[in-house]
């Protein structure tokens, strides 16, 4: 199976790479970037043909792509991707706005092509054995979660809004959203949240608190903040902890790692040991397009997450709950 990538933007698009790599039943056969000295240096990482001409790209014999652009083009790249008839993974969030996100998977149903969106924390075992131990109620019915999604502030597009589409509310709010829809099989009623630029002199929020209130009447509470400071030994950490009415449920999904001391780099970093999420990620794409399976990780999906982030922002500028 062919595969392109379109911009190494995002960080996650080397390991994406990776995993193709490791994978026998896919070859990275091409890459697109806007960005020519980074697509000249990623084909040459990767033994693989850089184009300058997206549109000469997707006129290949490729099967599907791979987008890792900042998050306001994926609206772009994946319609003319799916216009091309190309699959799609896509990185997240699925777009900045809802409508963008409803013309896409409009694109990609009308050329009967594969939208997938890329929510790798549910390929962790950690949160898979999770989800087992929810829904066979092995602690009773859920009342209440704790979340968060701490990371380091990544710089470059990812601060600024034209590009972002906004800071780590958007960065990281998407992954607990739909783990916890997964999960649990509920949507989200209504959320109040609170967002500020503490940590940083950047033009989007760095940290902030979003309490959420499921259909169910689940109450969650997620910290979506850019906390961590450059020398913490890892780039961030995702961790639920569930209340239900017969005991409580933690869990760490970075938890199995090494501490290595590096002295090369001259720094202390935690190395995780435990099945590569991404790498689970694209292996269930590439099973997906050759099986012709409806994704595990829907267009659908995206756009739900995308709908809580955008309310989480009314929800900071009026001050006030918001109801989807």
């Amino acid at each position: 199976m062919k595969i392109g990538i379109i911009s190494f933007a995002h960080m996650h698009a080397l390991s994406y790479a990776n995993a193709l790599q490791k994978n026998s039943h896919s070859e990275l056969t091409c890459i697109w970037d806007n960005d020519r000295q980074r697509g000249h240096e990623m084909a040459n990482k990767y033994q693989t043909t850089y184009y300058d001409d997206l549109d000469q790209m997707l006129e290949t014999d490729i099967d599907a792509v791979i987008i890792c652009s900042e998050n306001v083009h994926h609206k772009q790249h994946v319609i003319l991707a799916a216009n091309a008839k190309k699959h799609i993974l896509c990185e997240k969030p699925i777009a900045t706005e809802v409508e963008d996100a409803q013309e896409m998977m409009a694109a990609c149903k009308n050329n009967d092509v594969i939208l997938q969106v890329a929510f790798p924390v549910r390929f962790a075992p950690t949160i898979q054995e999770m989800k087992q131990i929810i829904r066979e109620k092995r602690i009773g019915d859920i009342l209440a979660i704790r979340t968060t999604n701490h990371g380091q502030m990544p710089g470059g597009w990812f601060v600024d809004p034209t590009l972002s589409g906004g800071g780590c509310a958007t960065d990281h709010i998407v992954h607990i959203v739909d783990v916890l829809r997964w999960i649990l099989q509920d949507e989200v009623n209504d959320v109040y949240a609170v967002f500020d630029t503490k940590f940083y002199d950047i033009p989007v929020e760095d940290c902030g608190q979003v309490i959420l209130t499921l259909e169910s009447g689940v109450v969650v509470t997620i910290d979506p903040s850019w906390s961590r400071p450059k020398t913490f030994p890892t780039w961030g950490d995702v961790t639920l902890e569930f209340f239900g009415e017969n005991g409580s449920l933690k869990v760490d999904a970075l938890k199995q790692h090494v501490t290595y001391y590096n002295d090369i780099n001259q720094r202390i970093e935690e190395m995780v040991y435990t099945d590569d999420m991404d790498e689970g990620l694209i292996n269930d794409f590439i099973d997906c397009v050759q099986q012709q399976r409806k994704p595990f990780i829907t267009g659908e999906d995206g756009l739900k997450t995308l709908e809580v982030v955008k309310a989480c922002y009314r929800s900071n500028q009026l001050q006030q709950k918001v109801a989807l």
